[in-house]
């Protein structure tokens, strides 16, 4: 699965994505609401002369969660300092980030869900009070040590919002669900990335880029990238519609940005299953995958356009996804 090109999860090739984020509000295109929201809760900060309050930004991977904490740090004129929810085991990893930082700086914790609980703890006095309580001393003779941190703004990032606990969750003054883009926003942020790569792109080549891409920007951005070397091997190093329908084609990457894992995933139901209903449990057992793989990857695209449907009783193929695959209904047994 790491070596799917539509994947929404980060691959070691999105490297280049951070040479093509933007570093304003208003360079950042998409998330209407959201973007309008944060502009006036920055400017307010800085009115008080205060750190930002602490932001949770929640949805499905590549839609821009980094992006936007990136622009938030710019925009406060701020230092970022990252890290990941699955790198900090203990609660001395969580207090030498925090000790670390300084008045004002923005602390982005991707897949913050993932914390440990009793890790997560030391976040509670740290996003209200802006201190740090640690125990020190052998067994006996154990103190507790209060060091007061500076005013920072944690930007907490995750695709499970349920997975996070009600006391961490309940500290963010903040909470934003980033949503599948339009197909016009995706045309625009092709054509941003195309600028920006100094990659010629038809326009026509683009719309077709944004109608494969699953509505994502790290998918697009990364299909960008695909499909210019397909431009310059193949043609003059122009972008055009039909190098890009040949390059997507080659990449089995269809109309919709459904690929052989999905087509995998939807035909295993129906052939196996009888289309459904059937347990999660029983679909990744089916297809070799983690449970947690299929939740976070392959389901989120298929339940928004309608290709599947979670029921009380398990995962339901839907007769639009049968009319893409080419299925009579009637004729589906193994």
């Amino acid at each position: 699965m790491n070596d799917r090109i539509i994947t929404s999860e980060k691959l070691k090739e999105d490297s280049f994505e951070s040479t093509i984020r933007p570093q304003t509000i208003d360079e950042y295109i998409g998330q209407k609401d959201i973007k309008e929201n944060i502009k006036v809760f920055m400017e307010a900060a800085k009115m008080r002369g205060e750190a930002l309050d602490h932001v949770l930004l929640y949805g499905p991977p590549g839609l821009g969660k980094t992006t936007l904490s990136y622009v938030i740090a710019n925009e406060m004129n701020a230092n970022i300092k990252t890290a990941s929810g699955p790198t900090i085991e203990k609660t001395g990893d969580l207090a030498a980030i925090l000790s670390s930082l300084e008045e004002g700086d923005v602390l982005f914790i991707d897949e913050i869900h993932r914390i440990p609980r009793f890790v997560e703890e030391t976040l509670y006095s740290a996003m209200e009070d802006f201190s740090l309580d640690i125990i020190v001393g052998g067994e006996g003779a154990n103190r507790n040590l209060r060091i007061d941190l500076p005013h920072f703004t944690l930007v907490g990032a995750t695709t499970r919002a349920g997975d996070l606990s009600a006391p961490l969750r309940d500290r963010f003054g903040i909470v934003s669900k980033l949503n599948y883009y339009t197909e016009e926003e995706i045309t625009e942020i092709i054509k941003r990335s195309s600028r920006v790569l100094n990659l010629v792109i038809e326009d026509e080549a683009a719309k077709e880029l944004a109608n494969r891409c699953r509505r994502t920007p790290r998918i697009a951005n990364r299909l960008l990238k695909r499909v210019s070397d397909f431009a310059l091997v193949k043609g003059d190093g122009t972008i055009t519609l039909d190098i890009t329908k040949f390059a997507l084609d080659s990449l089995k990457v269809d109309k919709l940005g459904l690929d052989e894992v999905d087509y995998e995933l939807l035909k295993t139901i129906i052939y196996k299953f009888n289309g459904g209903p059937v347990g999660v449990d029983a679909v990744a057992a089916a297809i070799g995958e983690e449970v947690s793989t299929i939740e976070d990857v392959c389901e989120p695209y298929l339940l928004q356009i309608g290709y599947l449907k979670r029921t009380p009783r398990g995962r339901m193929v839907t007769d639009i996804a049968y009319r893409h695959l080419g299925i009579d209904k009637n004729d589906k047994v193994v």
